[in-house]
């Protein structure tokens, strides 16, 4: 099963914690999906695999422009990792499949 599938998602950013979705699909090593929240659905770009291991970038518009670089583990029916909020540092987060 992999990462395939929607998960639910908790991130404690520098603005406080923020829900979302996150929808994942892999082909091989590749990763694509949506990331969904406050802020909206974002598609996600750049997506790699590598067994458990993902990573992705999201471009976040608003509030304002931030590059999102994500890295995370998956586990079973849990997911966890850490992103990089550009210039506000890095929000862990981790969720579980929906």
């Amino acid at each position: 099963m992999g990462a395939d599938g929607t998960w639910n998602m908790s991130m404690k950013t520098p603005m406080g914690e923020q829900q979302g979705t996150l929808t994942l699909a892999t082909d091989g090593g590749t990763l694509t999906g949506t990331m969904s929240g406050p802020q909206g659905t974002l598609e996600i770009e750049g997506g790699t695999v590598d067994g458990d291991s993902l990573a992705w970038t999201v471009n976040m518009t608003s509030p304002m422009p931030i590059k999102v670089e994500a890295t995370a583990t998956v586990d079973g029916d849990a997911i966890s990792g850490e992103a990089k909020l550009g210039a506000f540092g890095t929000a862990p987060f981790s969720g579980s499949r929906a």
